[in-house]
Formats: C-alpha cells, structure tokens, sequence
C-alpha cells in the first residue's frame, strides 16, 4: 500500500539483509543495487525480473513514512541507491543536498514513457526535473459506504456531519489531516499563516468527538468490513477496497485536495550508481510499469503502459486517472522547511492532547 503504510520486513524480497548487502557474496555477478522503498509498493515479480535480466542483485528495504525515511538516509549510515520518496520529501532532499542529479541518457525509459503532464506537476518540487522520476501518483478523497450514507458527501465538511458520529475515520497523518481541515475552510493545504492553521485545528478538535478512530492501514479493512460509513482515503487504496466490496464509492471533494507524485531519486552516497540508473530504467519500461500498476493500484505516469492495460473500466477509471482540469484547487505538497515542519507539529500536538 501506498504511503504510511508498510509491514516494514527488511529485505522481505531478497535473501539478503540490509546489513550485510555491502559482502560482495551478496551481490550478482553484475554487482547489487539497494532499494528502499515504501512497503507493499512494488510487485515483487518485477525485482525478480530484473535480477534475471541485469544479472544484478536487489537489496530490498522498506520504509512506513517519509519521515522515517528521510534520517537514514541523512545519517548516510545505511547507504541506498534508489530510494522512492514523495513529492515535499524529494524537495526537501534536494534543498539539503541529499540526492543528485540524473542523467537521462542511461534512463532513457523514463524520457520516452512517462506523461509530460506529469514531469510538468512534478517541477513544482523539482525544477526542470533535475532529480526525480515519477513513479505512481494519485488524490486523497473520501471514501464512503453507499448503505450507510443517505445523501453521496461532495465536501470534506461531510466528514463533521455529527448523523455520521462514531463512523467517520481520519487519517493519522498530520499533513493529511490538515489538508483536509483547511481545504474545508478554503485555505491551501500549504498554508503557513498561523490564523488559518488555528481555525484547521479547531475544527479537527471539534471533529475528535465524531471520529471513531485515526488510522493508517486499518482504513481498508473497516471499509471493506462495513466498519465505518466515511472516511479519508488514498486513490490506490480506493480502487481495491471497492474492488473488494462494491458498496463503496470514492470521491474527490470540491474544495479540492491533494495530488501527490512519488518517484525515484538517486542519493549522493550511492555506491551502485549505474546500477541504480538501470534499475530505474527497468521500472519506467511499459510492460514493468504495467505489472506495478496492476499489482498496487495505484495510477501510473507511464503512458506507454497505461496504453497496455486490457481492462478498459480500470484503463479509463476516473479514480485511477481522474481528469484533473474537472476540480479546483489541487495542490500537490510543498517542503515548507524546518520551521514550517515544526509549526505544523505544534498545532498537530494541540489537536491529539484536546
């Protein structure tokens, strides 16, 4: 599943741990790369793939948050090749120095395959694309139970309806969270003005009392089990659960929401660098994309291999790959630096001790 959500199994796909994956025993006879990526997010077909193709080894790590993420890799004490962050994160990396640049010609799957719209999102973190590859992309919306709902929500007012008490779930995500409480009130979800933030963080207290509970993965299983009427949800997620059970529906909420883009970066202590180059390569190629895609569920920037999706519901599914020029004010994340990240946290702490 996409963001904070992982089982976290270290090197899970490989017969390798981290540890010990700088042992030239661990390596192919074309050497290794180390991967570290967000749990359940890769179809472990495709690692296999590649090991057979390139001859080179995969590392496998996985990672729950970008926050998790980000200080291993700063700390340089576990040294990654590839590592998969999302949008605000990949910014962040790049302001603090901590990925370089790509060199397009050794990934040219990536110049030919992904969809310019989404380079054109992408560079409002990453200027001219300099460092980053798009990977998978989506909305947050709210997803909801058509039996437990009378009237379809349009709004993420919807979620403070007090007829749906004790059946709304939030997401525990304090970036998530907040978008969806200043998106409420007409605010941008990167908004640093603190009289916004306060009135975000009222109505998220005001909303304690409806939630039933604030939850990462479990958001699935209480949907798909009827355990809740309404709640906030990834697309990704979307897609399976209403595969799972057809009594749910998903919506993106007119005040708008977050579009985010994950993708690949190469960090600066890379020590296979060439491999990683391949590696990325490798994932951009459309019948690779393709495997992910049908595996994850969640939209992928890969034009060519959208064209190769056979089912034509999920191919032209308006929650896979939704008509963006439909809503209005979609914002993608932005690094809003350390005091930013700070002010957030604060007001995050006011809402979880009220």
């Amino acid at each position: 599943m996409k963001k904070f959500i992982a089982l976290f199994l270290c090197g899970i796909l490989t017969a390798t741990a981290l540890t010990g994956c700088g042992s030239s025993s661990s390596a192919g006879e074309n050497g290794e790369v180390i991967v570290y990526n967000w749990g359940e997010y890769i179809d472990p077909e495709t690692l296999t793939m590649f090991e057979e193709e390139t001859g080179i080894k995969v590392v496998y790590d996985e990672f729950e948050t970008n926050e998790i993420m980000y200080p291993k890799v700063e700390a340089g004490s576990s040294a990654y090749d590839v590592v998969c962050p999302s949008d605000y994160m990949v910014q962040k990396m790049i302001e603090n120095d901590l990925i370089q640049e790509l060199d397009y010609d050794k990934i040219p799957n990536a110049k030919e395959n992904i969809g310019a719209q989404y380079y054109e999102q992408a560079a409002a973190y990453d200027p001219g694309n300099k460092y980053c590859v798009p990977y998978c992309w989506g909305t947050v919306g709210i997803i909801y139970n058509k039996t437990m709902v009378d009237t379809p929500p349009t709004k993420w007012a919807d979620l403070w309806d007090e007829k749906y008490a004790d059946n709304i779930l939030m997401m525990d995500s304090i970036k998530d969270s907040f978008m969806v409480a200043l998106k409420k009130n007409g605010f941008s979800s990167n908004s640093l003005d603190e009289s916004e933030l306060q009135i975000a963080t009222n109505d998220l207290i005001a909303q304690k009392p409806l939630v039933q509970a604030y939850v990462v993965d479990q958001v699935r299983d209480k949907m798909i089990g009827g355990e809740a009427a309404i709640g906030v949800m990834f697309s990704g997620d979307a897609i399976y659960v209403i595969g799972e059970n057809p009594d749910l529906d998903y919506v993106i909420p007119e005040e708008g929401t977050n579009v985010w883009i994950d993708g690949w970066v190469i960090p600066k202590n890379a020590p296979n660098k060439e491999n990683a180059e391949k590696f990325i390569d490798f994932m951009c190629r459309p019948d690779v994309a393709l495997k992910n895609f049908e595996y994850i569920t969640y939209g992928t920037p890969n034009t060519a291999a959208r064209e190769l999706i056979e089912d034509e519901d999920l191919k032209n599914s308006p929650i896979a790959f939704p008509d963006l020029t439909q809503y209005n004010n979609l914002e993608t994340f932005l690094y809003l630096g350390e005091d930013g990240e700070e002010l957030f946290n604060k007001y995050w702490k006011e809402v979880m001790s009220n």
